[in-house]
């Protein structure tokens, strides 16, 4: 008799993703972290809830299989009273698992962004840091297919664009990083991973921010989504997730076609023509202004479209306004029928 479906679901998710990493190193030029005779290292982030337990359990089982070692970090982000006991309880369910290395690693939680936004950043950044001491060739997140849908109907909410709409990738990483963060769940629904770990018996721990009427996506997940599929019927997460995916190729094939947009719009010095510009479709043209404008130092995340929108107004509005002021001390000015980005 095999697993229950639930665990068998989970399984499964881990395998595939496992064996993309494979293929990926056998792609890449050759690495210290996995010469000869070493088992490359896959991580697990695991916060203790359901989501990312059933994910550690997964991996536990699936790694050996593959000549892989697993291991596992947890973030204490120190934002709630006996966060330091909650996170050594996880490193010892992680170490019943056989997952090893095993760490907990704590953070300091700033405030630009808001908390979301702020707790996401201390934790991305102490994962990357665990990753590269300990020669990680990838970590594996919990997110589920419920949150993917979450994640779409946030940036339907900001009016960002397509590319807010595209959610979470399966695979992504920083500059330099290849693809090291993987999501193996985007495609399970939160009661799946639940339900294997009750299964298997394994202790969960329910984070009461996730439930906290103060965080937006908890607000979104307990009376938005509710109410969506009250009013439009059960398949909405489903059809966000969905969404989530072909807005992803959407905006992929948007990012490479404003790429090589980008050299035929520029002079012999290298300046951007405003009338070559307007010649572009608007979702290209507004790319290209957004890279040219990070390539000038303005932060990435600080960017949003009003900015975008400003800038393009000097290619498509243009009336003889002055220079538009962006993040990073970043300024837009139209010369000559050029357009200027630099930082001040």
């Amino acid at each position: 008799m095999g697993p229950h479906p639930a665990v068998a679901a989970i399984r499964l998710a881990v395998r595939r993703v496992l064996h993309d990493v494979l293929t990926d190193l056998t792609d890449t030029p050759a690495d210290p972290r996995t010469a000869a005779g070493t088992r490359p290292l896959v991580l697990v982030a695991c916060s203790g809830g359901a989501d990312s337990m059933a994910l550690a359990s997964a991996l536990a089982f699936e790694a050996p299989k593959l000549g892989i070692r697993a291991g596992g970090i947890t973030v204490d982000h120190g934002l709630q009273a006996g966060s330091d006991l909650r996170a050594a309880e996880v490193v010892t369910r992680m170490t019943a698992l056989r997952l090893d290395p095993v760490e907990s690693v704590a953070v300091r939680v700033g405030r630009d962004g808001g908390p979301e936004a702020a707790a996401r950043d201390a934790r991305y950044g102490a994962l990357d840091e665990a990753a590269d001491r300990l020669g990680a060739v990838a970590v594996l997140l919990g997110h589920t297919r419920d949150d993917q849908a979450e994640t779409v109907l946030l940036g339907l909410a900001r009016g960002s664009g397509i590319r807010s709409l595209s959610g979470m990738a399966e695979k992504s990483g920083g500059p330099g990083r290849g693809h090291r963060y993987r999501r193996p769940f985007l495609q399970l629904d939160r009661q799946t991973a639940r339900k294997a770990c009750m299964v298997q018996s394994l202790a969960v721990w329910d984070d009461p921010h996730n439930i906290d009427p103060a965080y937006t996506r908890s607000r979104l997940r307990h009376e938005g989504l509710p109410a969506l599929e009250k009013a439009l019927g059960k398949g909405v997460v489903e059809a966000l997730a969905r969404t989530a995916q072909l807005s992803r190729d959407d905006a992929d094939a948007l990012d490479a076609w404003a790429a090589e947009a980008e050299t035929g719009v520029r002079d012999a010095d290298g300046r951007l023509e405003c009338a070559k510009l307007y010649a572009l479709p608007p979702a290209v043209r507004r790319r290209v202004l957004r890279r040219a404008v990070v390539a000038a130092g303005s932060p990435a995340g600080s960017l949003f479209a009003r900015h975008i929108e400003e800038v393009d107004r000097l290619i498509t509005g243009w009336r003889g306004q002055g220079a538009i002021n962006l993040p990073g001390r970043v300024e837009a000015q139209r010369q000559g029928g050029r357009l200027v980005i630099r930082q001040g």
